[in-house]
This record gives structure tokens, sequence and C-alpha cells, in this order.
């Protein structure tokens, strides 16, 4: 029997997606990423261990969590208030292919279904060349991994999940200024050549999800002085905050519409 228009212009309906005030949850995580790092660096002054260079904030953990909160409040906004959200380290735990096992930030999985697995990463100075390599060569395997996983069959027969991965990147001097890189043998590529580590942030997310390793990638980035005002910029539309949350929130609406 053909559906009626009634029937879909409730679906339509349905299929709105909500934001959930993203911009003012986003300036507030902000802040407390800020006021998280500056709050463990103290207490390890006043307990007399402290860490070396930035650990002092790294160690302390929990520090983009609301991002992991304004997340949580998108997928309850979309229709999936029933939903599992898993955030606890002993049930964030997917099969992988190359390896047994991956730990991910946030899981969320709905009537037996995995529907998003994401991961939230921050960097501040002033190791950023290092710590930059660090990310990516994790962000490519990670997804490497769980896709050939997928493809095998490991979350059983369902369609794809939305894969999200999201960098919050101080804004300073060493993230903002042109980086040179020596390539003895064959050239770079050109959007390469004299790239901040904050565009090349931009250039790996854009092309983590050009290459459908991620179903939206995301970088923003912010000065340690946003820990009063949870001040925040993003590089490029394609990688803004406001792309990452639209596709998530749409991927949730879809999920609860076949609900």
């Amino acid at each position: 029997m053909p559906r009626s228009a009634g029937t879909d212009k409730r679906k339509n309906e349905h299929m709105a997606i909500d934001l959930s005030d993203y911009e003012r949850k986003a300036h507030e995580a902000v802040q407390a990423f800020w006021g998280n790092r500056e709050q463990a660096r103290q207490k390890q002054i006043e307990s007399g261990s402290v860490d070396q260079g930035e650990r002092a904030g790294v160690t302390a953990g929990k520090n983009m969590d609301g991002f992991v909160a304004l997340v949580m409040d998108i997928v309850r906004a979309n229709g999936l208030d029933r939903a599992a959200i898993h955030r606890q380290r002993r049930v964030v735990t997917l099969p992988g292919y190359f390896r047994p096992t991956k730990l991910w930030d946030l899981l969320v999985i709905n009537e037996g279904r995995l529907v998003a697995a994401l991961e939230f990463k921050s960097q501040v100075g002033p190791s950023f060349g290092n710590n930059f390599n660090n990310r990516t060569e994790e962000a490519i395997g990670t997804a490497h991994d769980l896709w050939t996983a997928y493809r095998e069959g490991a979350f059983g027969e369902q369609s794809r999940p939305f894969v999200g991965w999201m960098m919050l990147l101080e804004d300073a001097p060493k993230s903002r200024s042109p980086v040179r890189d020596v390539s003895p043998h064959f050239p770079v590529f050109a959007e390469f050549e004299g790239a901040s580590y904050a565009e090349r942030y931009n250039i790996l997310c854009r092309k983590l999800v050009q290459e459908q390793l991620y179903t939206a990638a995301s970088v923003i980035v912010s000065p340690r002085t946003a820990a009063v005002d949870g001040r925040y910029a993003e590089l490029s539309d394609m990688t803004g905050l406001r792309t990452f949350v639209s596709g998530l929130a749409g991927h949730v609406a879809a999920e609860a519409a076949r609900s």
C-alpha cells in the first residue's frame, strides 16, 4: 500500500534535526577545558608533585568532557533518548581487525546497532610537531581498523555508523607559524609547504573525510585565555564544529526514524 502524504509529512517532521544550542555549549566546553587544565596544574603544585611540561594538565584526564556532553545532548535531542550512550572505559571497547580491540571515547548503540563511535583529542604546546605526527598516525590507523572490521562483519549486518574525530588545538604563535619540512628525495604535497600546525590539522580533517575514513572530522583552535570566555575559532566550513554536529544530528535522526 502506498504511503499517504500525511505519513510522509510526519516522517519529515520527525527527521528535522536539533543542534541542541551547540554554540553556547561549545563555548562552555572550551572554557571548562582550559579551566580544568589549570586546576590540575595548581593541584599538583600544591601537592609538591608536578609533571614535566604540559603533563600537569593532560594527566587530569577528562578535559574534553564538555564536548562529550554536547554530543550526548545531540543524540538525545534527535530521537535516540533511549539509546545506550557509553563513555566509561570498560564499555567503550570495539573489536578491531588488525588488533583485538580498540577503546573509543564515546559509543552510541541503539537496539544492538553501532550508531556512532567518536574520538575527542586535544593538543597544547610546546611540542606541536611530534604530537601532530602521532595524532595523525593514530587517527588514520584507528579508522582503517574500524572500517575493515566493519567490512568483515564485526558489528553484524547494519548500515555504516557515524565515525567522528574532533581536535581542540591551542591557538598560539607556534601553532599558527609556518613550518618548514625537509624531504630530500621527493617533494611534499604543495598544500603542506609552509603550512602551520593549525592548517595541517585542517588539511588532515578535510582529507580524513574526503577519504571516507571519518564521517566528520573537526578542528577548532582556542587560546589559553579562553578559560575566561570560552573563545574558539574554526578553520574552514568543512572542518568546523557546525558541520560536525549537523552530520551527527542528521545521522542520529535517520537512525531514530528507522527505529
